[in-house]
């Protein structure tokens, strides 16, 4: 009878279950083990789910944003200055508008929102309020509302904190902020322009931090609402003015989409909870351009290296599960070998280690998950507890959280492929001889590495060629997603390549090693034997520092780019202060004349105030005055008269001087010098007061540069200083007068506002000093010039120079100082802190947390290879290895092992996150921070070494006498 050799009818499936059973056997018995690799697992799919996690939670929902911006009322009416009667609002975000009819309606008269209510609603106020409160011996300005805030329609957007509800007029709400600030306990009083008022509870408004200053007082109370009195050099008001009033619906029915429409017409912009959570259909939302999306999308050039990282990530999990499942099925030989010996064929075989990657990768994705979306949890209450707005709530995303797990789970199962295959073609026999037998060492990873090698170095030349070759800035954005692509590409194919070829790096590490102390040269030796356990450990490392190091670049180019293009307001620790201060409209809508400061006033006020002033200077400008903008009128009157003018001052750009663009409107190189400088044409308008009318002294105050003998003889001939060349033609320059009441027709196809309308022109003698920072200037005119320019000079500011940028208490004192002759009508003094942000903090914590998960990495990797390497410490302590020589070895172990992984991680890192930075267009330039990238080269495998110095037993436990030994 001839035997049936077909395969028996649900064989495979009883195979698997075979494969399963003694997949999960396996996990019991070796707990400790089975606990590293899912950790390794764990670790960067909790990172990009809690990522994924934050990201989604800093968006504010439908119902969080009607809940904290309203309570539980049905609509909030609040004025808005508009043109006309027929611009409609957007359905979610009431003060802006989405209509594209801008113009201007002079017989339209905005209405009360008062009177815009319909019938059958109880009315809420809240009221801002101009306050300031006293701290020590200056007066702060604080904010402040008159509102009913602890009402029961409220609930959801103000919460009582601390204390009691005020249940006098002398009692109020406070924000913890101000508390903090004043330095005031609850019980406590505080002196405010409106009165003086005890604390008796903190308020969080669901809108602002509770680090702001908020007062909170009762609609009526104090002596709120009281007007205030005109501007003068008299101290400041006692009592506080009410600058703006919403009105807050309470009733059973909503307010719809057509009364939201109706009460536009009269000028008057609404919130209201059923439009936000049920928004109108686009057909629905008024005249053309509504609808429109104010939500800027993010460059592509964020979104690549979002993807960059994001597969970097996804990378890292499926090397640290090679690593663990490398380590988990050499421990596995000997069983297996056995398994095969009775007859079980190769995919069997496979299945086994297979049905491991199974169990510990379902086991470790599903951990990841949990710990990512319980950390993030965590982040996002601890920032709401604190008060903080950044993040609305939490928001768990379903898919994408779905969409990690499953891309992490596929990278373990592929992980565990390699090691399967592997162990499924070792030899039978050779396998039951010694379950030690190391593996050979053949020459097909080297060749594919070598290959990948290439074609990862192709992939970033072709996104790198097709980035630089793309001279018009308008092909190049087309083709950012393909460069964006080919780098993403060679990135990954680069790290694998990179894993593929360390098996050789670490033998001619080892042919070099015979100079080396013994612990050391033992450890060269070992990785190069074992490479199946060191080659995982090494590519686990390899990919966490990738990741840290690309992330470093990124952060280091964004951080550097926002530096570069930094808005200099004036030099470092200077402040601007104007000497002139408009004034409301009269009731027949003529502009009155401006209040005039006195300049020494305002510096003696300083110096009394703060021992920082060095000196003080005034600007002398040509101001905008008593310019009346009424469309109507702008036709009728010339631009200057001998009361009033409407003339502001710039320097015209010479033909052929204009920075290049594309037919896109885009820069067409930012490196071009036309394109370069102070007042970058290309970006800047100028204001009334960019040209300055003064002598050499005032270029040095402003340019923080010396003049040079050329400026002094030009400006002393009657000319002018220049800040940019590209103004400058021949030593001459253009100064061009525009009337601010007439804006320049747009440009076809362009909504860019294009300036003003010009007047005239002046030439004028120039000589080009360029400022120590790109100060908001374009020069500084004789005023021999300005007189030929016809330029009607005032004194428009005084510039105050500082040591040091002042601190919260000198603010304070300033503050009270300034307000004692501005009044109402100035804040606080802006004073220019300067490009330099504390960029090197968020640069070492991306080394901290890089560090961190290299650590890991390395650290569990490294345990998982002295399991696997325990007899050989066994055998050194049989032949009489000191304790010390076996931690030594160790340690020796894990310096090369984070130490190679960490040098080929930062190299494959720097690389493509350098590319994608210049090829794209993140930044101007690339920025490697090497301060941070040697930190982390050398802490990680030093701190690796030292804790597998640490954590090896000098004693080993003895061990149980296998079967056949």
């Amino acid at each position: 009878m001839a035997l049936a050799l077909d395969p028996a009818p649900g064989g495979r499936r009883q195979a698997f279950r075979v494969a399963v059973r003694m997949a999960r056997r396996d996990i019991r018995r070796h707990k400790g083990r089975s606990l590293l690799i899912i950790l390794l697992i764990m670790l960067p799919v909790a990172g990009m789910a809690g990522a994924v996690t934050l990201i989604q939670s800093t968006q504010e929902t439908a119902a969080e944003s009607v809940q904290y911006q309203l309570g539980t009322t049905q609509a909030r009416f609040r004025p808005m200055p508009m043109a006309n009667g027929v611009m409609v609002q957007d359905p979610v975000e009431e003060l802006r508008i989405t209509t594209s009819d801008w113009d201007t309606n002079p017989g339209f008269t905005p209405a009360d929102p008062r009177d815009a209510i319909p019938a059958g609603y109880d009315v809420l106020t809240e009221s801002t309020l101009d306050l300031t409160a006293e701290s020590g011996a200056a007066d702060v300005r604080v904010v402040g509302r008159a509102v009913d805030a602890l009402a029961p329609a409220f609930a959801g957007k103000y919460t009582l904190l601390d204390g009691r509800a005020p249940g006098t007029d002398a009692e109020m709400l406070v924000s913890p902020g101000l508390l903090e600030r004043f330095g005031l306990g609850l019980g406590e009083e505080l002196a405010t322009s409106a009165g003086t008022f005890v604390a008796v509870g903190t308020l969080r408004d669901a809108g602002y931090s509770d680090s702001n200053s908020i007062v909170y007082l009762k609609p009526g109370q104090g002596s709120v609402g009281a007007p205030a009195p005109p501007v003068s050099t008299s101290p400041a008001p006692t009592v506080s003015a009410i600058k703006a009033t919403m009105y807050y619906l309470v009733g059973s029915e909503p307010v719809t989409w057509s009364q939201v429409l109706e009460a536009n017409t009269v000028g008057v912009t609404v919130l209201s909870r059923s439009v936000v959570l049920n928004p109108p259909p686009q057909g629905e939302r008024g005249r053309e351009g509504a609808g429109t999306s104010s939500s800027a999308s993010l460059p592509l050039a964020a979104y690549a290296a979002g993807a960059l990282l994001g597969a970097l990530a996804l990378l890292e999990v499926g090397l640290l599960a090679g690593a663990a499942f490398a380590v988990g099925a050499k421990g596995q030989v000997r069983e297996l070998a056995l398994l095969a010996a009775t007859g079980a064929e190769s995919p069997t075989i496979r299945s086994v280690v297979m049905a491991a990657g199974l169990w510990l990768g379902g086991i470790g994705v599903a951990a990841g998950a949990v710990v990512g979306l319980v950390a993030a949890a965590g982040v996002v209450f601890v920032a709401r507890l604190n008060g903080s707005v950044r993040f609305p709530g939490f928001h768990p995303d379903a898919l994408l959280t779905v969409l990690v797990m499953v891309m992490g789970y596929v990278a373990c199962l592929l992980a565990a492929l390699a090691p399967a295959r592997q162990v499924a073609r070792q030899a039978v026999l050779g396998a039951l001889k010694s379950g030690r037998a190391p593996a050979s060492a053949g020459k097909k990873s080297t060749v594919v590495g070598a290959a990948l090698l290439g074609v990862a170095a192709a992939a970033l030349a072709a996104g790198t060629w097709l980035a630089v070759s793309s001279e018009d800035p308008d092909v190049f954005s087309s083709r950012t997603p393909v460069i964006a692509w080919f780098l993403l590409g060679g990135a990954v194919l680069g790290v694998t390549s990179m894993v593929l070829l360390t098996g050789k790096l670490v033998a001619l590490l080892a042919k070099r090693a015979g100079q080396l102390p013994l612990a050391a040269r033992m450890a060269a030796r070992d990785s190069s034997r074992n490479r199946s356990r060191t080659v995982p450990a090494v590519a686990a490392v390899l990919a966490a520092a990738t990741l840290a190091s690309a992330g470093m670049v990124l952060a280091a180019s964004q951080q550097a780019n926002e530096q570069e293009n930094h808005y200099w307001s004036a030099l470092k620790n200077q402040a601007v202060l104007p000497l002139s201060v408009a004034q409301p409209l009269l009731a027949d809508g003529t502009v009155p004349d401006p209040v005039w400061i006195d300049p020494a006033a305002v510096a003696s006020a300083l110096d009394g105030a703060v021992d920082t002033v060095e000196w003080t200077s005034v600007l002398r400008t040509a101001a905008i005055r008593n310019c009346e903008m009424r469309p109507g009128l702008a036709d009728a009157s010339p631009a200057q008269t001998p009361t009033s003018s409407c003339l502001q001052y710039s320097l015209a750009t010479p033909e052929g001087n204009e920075c290049p663009v594309t037919a896109g409107g885009r820069v067409l190189d930012p490196e071009d010098w036309r394109c370069q400088g102070a007042m970058r044409p290309y970006e800047t308008q100028g204001r009334g007061d960019s040209v300055v009318v003064g002598t050499a002294e005032d270029v040095e105050r402003l340019f923080g540069t010396a003049p040079t003998a050329e400026a002094r003889d030009v400006l002393a001939a009657g000319g002018m200083v220049v800040t940019n060349p590209v103004f400058v033609r021949d030593g001459h320059a253009s100064l061009e007068a525009q009337d601010v009441r007439k804006p320049a027709p747009l440009v076809p196809g362009s909504s860019e506002f294009q300036g003003y309308q010009e007047t005239g022109r002046t030439e004028v003698a120039a000589a080009v000093l360029e400022p120590e920072v790109n100060v908001p200037y374009y020069g500084v005119v004789s005023p021999e010039a300005a007189a030929a320019a016809g330029m009607r000079v005032d004194n428009g500011a005084l510039l105050v120079q500082l040591s040091a940028y002042p601190d919260a208490a000198q603010a304070d004192k300033v503050s009270a100082a300034l307000a004692g002759i501005y009044a109402d009508r100035f804040g606080s003094m802006y004073v220019e802190r300067g490009a330099e942000r504390d960029a090197s903090l968020i640069l070492w914590s991306i080394v901290g947390l890089g560090a961190l998960i290299t650590l890991s990495a390395a650290g569990i990797t490294t345990g998982l290879s002295m399991a696997d390497s325990r007899k050989d410490h066994v055998t050194l302590a049989g032949v009489g290895a000191s304790p010390r020589l076996r931690k030594a070895l160790a340690g020796s172990q894990a310096l090369m092992t984070a130490g190679l992984g960490t040098v080929l991680g930062s190299v494959a890192g720097i690389v493509p996150a350098v590319l994608l930075v210049t090829a794209t267009g993140m930044a101007r330039t690339a920025v490697v921070p090497w301060l941070q990238l040697v930190a982390l080269l050398i802490a990680v495998p030093l701190t690796g070494a030292a804790l597998a110095w640490l954590f090896t037993r000098a004693r080993l436990p003895v061990s149980r006498r296998e079967v056949g030994t």
